[in-house]
């Protein structure tokens, strides 16, 4: 091999790396968001990639009018990422619907978002449930448990009181309903 031959490898050498580096930086700068959003782009993605991290509070079910049916109540918080409530289940009720309430009527749901760093409201007149087929009648007082399963997060049991059937949060006894509901993690 002679100087020459080694001084034009080298220089291919060099205008091939300095290719590769240029193609990397300009794929880089293609990743980028002209709008100025990326940083919120970039941060909801972030919180989207997180677990969820459940919390449930204000939990009740007003003492229901009839033997068979009564809708229940609770606000589930999310400090991580984005899940589904898909189901719940209670060893009172033969089944237990989620339901949502659109221009005054009631519309049977197959599941609920609960937004990555947000909240699920389920509240009279908006989302709630309904335990159908009670195998009795719930009585003001006792404290039932539901079972709720989601998408990605472990289900989650809560023991929730009945309240009178007038019963609104805030509005009654001066007690918070959400210190009134306990909660278990469940792994299966």
């Amino acid at each position: 091999m002679n100087h020459r031959t080694t001084r034009t490898t080298r220089r291919r050498r060099a205008l091939a790396a300095g290719a590769l580096a240029l193609t990397a930086a300009l794929a880089l700068a293609g990743c980028g968001d002209d709008s100025g959003s990326g940083s919120k782009d970039s941060a909801a993605a972030s919180a989207a990639a997180k677990q969820p991290d459940l919390r449930i509070g204000g939990a009740y079910i007003p003492e229901p009018t009839m033997a068979d049916m009564a809708a229940g109540y609770f606000t589930l918080t999310n400090k991580g990422g984005a899940d589904r409530l898909t189901s719940v289940t209670s060893d009172v009720a033969g089944s237990i619907t989620l339901h949502s309430t659109e221009g005054g009527a009631m519309k049977e749901r197959k599941s609920f978002e609960v937004p990555a760093g947000g909240k699920l409201e389920l509240a009279g007149g908006g989302n709630h449930l309904m335990l159908e087929n009670l195998k009795r009648k719930l009585k003001r007082g006792e404290r039932v448990p539901l079972t709720l399963r989601f998408q990605k997060s472990d289900p989650i049991t809560i023991e929730v009181p009945v309240k009178e059937a007038t019963y609104r949060p805030g509005q009654h006894d001066g007690s918070n309903a959400s210190h009134d509901t306990h909660m278990t993690h469940t792994s299966y």
